[in-house]
This record gives structure tokens, C-alpha cells and sequence, in this order.
């Protein structure tokens, strides 16, 4: 009876003994997750305040009633009625999935291949850096001057028309190449590629140069290497990349209103005109409906690949 007396006030004291400790493992993950907590809530307000709060604000503000003299605060469903019901919306919503579609495609075959021999043929990192500096040189100007730049080289006295006639390839200017879909695609790709280029480079650069030489060692050819190693690990950049095209061109109406010489339409270019009629709540409306559009484009291209995980 002494025995299991003294048994059991040594396990009580072993146990007062280890308690400080079970607690001091139990509060230190609390106090790290509280820690963590405060820390972010300067980013999260931020984020609420120039993100989420803008947003919010649109959807508001697109329930407005508007008349031809004013706008009041109201809960109506108007402008998503008119927006819907109309032939025109949906004219100017497939002429915006077409540029989206078209660029994107151009923009992949352009940047992966340009991508593909920065990272695989250049060997010398100094000549990468170089190389890769040169794709960004577009960008030390802005947007507006690279776009119009393309007007006097594709005019009807412009110098592709004055070369092509120069060399007898046609007897007459082109009328289509300026003012166009043509003329609104190839600014699209040329304002765009880059932002393609990069993702895929930096995802093409940790791949490990291991597997490609396995590959080959396995009597793999050039061709299956590339569609069976570099094609999967790339899958991230390519996805990024794509929704940095597909929300950019998308919501573009400058390069479509000065390239296309206010002849087409997009999106971007309707939302424009009903800010220039001060009709906001139709503004508004339209711009709610394209976030969506977009919000599933992005979901469609993420269920292809976890691009957190991949990465």
C-alpha cells in the first residue's frame, strides 16, 4: 500500500513537472498564428481598399437607375436587363473573345519558342541576360507610343505598302492592313508577347537539365523531349502567362479604338463610350458582367494545372 502510495505522487509530481512544458508547446503555435495574423493585416487592408472596395462599388453602382440628365441611387435591374436582351452586347463580347483567342494563340507560339532558346540554346548566362533585355526594350516607352507607331509603317503610303509595291508583289496599296483586325491583332501581340515570354522563361529555367539529357539518353528525339519533359514542366508559365494575355487583351480599348480607327468594338470600348454619356450605372453593368467573364476564363484555364503546387 506504501508503494503505490509513493507510486502514484511520483507520476502527480511528473506530471506538474511536464505540464509547463505541454502548455508552452500548446501557446506556442497560438501565439506564432495570432503573430502571423497581425502581420498580414496591413496587406489585407490594402488589398480590401484598393481591390475589394472598387469592386464592390461597381457592383453597386450598376443596380443604379440612370436617365438621360441624371443617375440615382436605386436597386434595379435596368442596365443588366438592356445589356443582356441586346444584340450588340453579344457582337461586341465575341469580337473581345476573338482578339483574347487570336492574341493568345499568336503570343503562345511567339513566346515559348522565343523562351525555348533563351533557356535550351544560349548557353552563356551573361548572353540570356543580354538576350532577354533586348525582348524588354519595347518596354522603356509606353503603350500609346508603341501602338501608333505601327500607323505610319502600315498606312496606305506606309512602308510595308511602299515595299510591297517597290518589289511587285501587289500593284495597289492594302487597304486591310491598317484599320483592321489585322492591324488590332498584330499591336495586341506586339504589346502583349512579353508579358508570355516571361513566365515561361523563368518556369523553363528550373527545369532540371538532368531530365532533358535522361531523355535523350533514353533514345528520346528532339521532338518527344519536348512534348514529353520541357511541354509538362512548363504547363505554369504557359497558364500564367495566358491569363496575363487573356485579362489584358480583354480589357483593352485603347489599341482596339486607335488601331481599328473606332471601326470595331470591344468590351473595353463600350464600357468607354458609356463613361464618355456619363451613363456610369450602364458603364458599370457592363464592366461587372466582363469581370465575370473574365473570373471564368481564369477558372477554366486553373483547372488544367495547380499552378501553387507547380510552382
Amino acid at each position: 500500500m506504501t508503494d503505490l502510495t509513493v507510486s502514484n505522487d511520483t507520476d502527480r509530481k511528473e506530471e506538474a513537472r511536464l505540464q509547463p512544458g505541454v502548455s508552452a508547446k500548446v501557446r506556442k503555435p497560438v501565439s506564432d498564428a495570432v503573430s502571423g495574423w497581425l502581420m498580414s493585416l496591413p496587406m489585407a487592408g490594402v488589398l480590401v481598399f484598393f481591390l475589394v472596395l472598387p469592386i464592390i462599388m461597381i457592383v453597386v453602382v450598376s443596380f443604379w437607375g440612370a436617365t438621360e440628365f441624371s443617375i440615382y441611387p436605386a436597386f434595379v435591374f435596368d442596365n443588366y436587363e438592356f445589356l443582356l436582351t441586346s444584340p450588340v452586347t453579344y457582337s461586341v463580347f465575341l469580337n473581345t473573345v476573338k482578339y483574347a483567342l487570336i492574341t493568345w494563340a499568336l503570343t503562345l507560339g511567339i513566346g515559348f519558342t522565343t523562351a525555348y532558346f533563351l533557356a535550351f540554346h544560349v548557353r552563356s548566362l551573361t548572353w540570356q541576360i543580354v538576350l532577354f533585355l533586348l525582348c524588354t526594350i519595347p518596354f522603356w516607352t509606353s503603350n500609346i507610343i508603341r501602338m501608333i507607331s505601327w500607323i505610319p509603317f502600315l498606312g496606305r503610303n506606309g512602308i510595308a505598302n511602299s515595299t510591297l509595291i517597290s518589289l511587285g508583289v501587289v500593284d495597289e496599296p492594302l487597304d486591310w492592313l491598317l484599320f483592321s483586325d489585322f492591324s488590332v491583332i498584330l499591336a495586341f501581340v506586339h504589346l502583349y508577347t512579353l508579358f508570355m515570354v516571361v513566365p515561361i522563361f523563368n518556369t523553363m529555367m528550373r527545369i532540371d537539365r538532368s531530365l532533358i539529357e535522361a531523355a535523350y539518353d533514353a533514345g528520346a528525339s528532339g521532338f518527344q523531349t519536348l512534348t514529353n519533359v520541357v511541354l509538362p514542366l512548363t504547363k505554369p508559365g504557359i497558364m500564367i502567362g495566358s491569363i496575363f494575355v487573356i485579362t489584358l487583351v480583354m480589357g483593352d480599348f485603347i489599341t482596339v479604338r486607335f488601331m481599328s480607327g473606332s471601326q470595331k468594338a470591344n468590351v473595353g470600348r463600350l464600357i468607354s463610350n458609356d463613361i464618355a454619356l456619363l451613363q456610369y450605372p450602364s458603364a458599370a453593368a457592363t464592366a461587372v458582367i466582363l469581370l465575370i467573364t473574365v473570373l471564368i476564363v481564369i477558372a477554366t484555364l486553373l483547372r488544367f494545372v495547380d499552378i501553387r503546387k507547380e510552382l
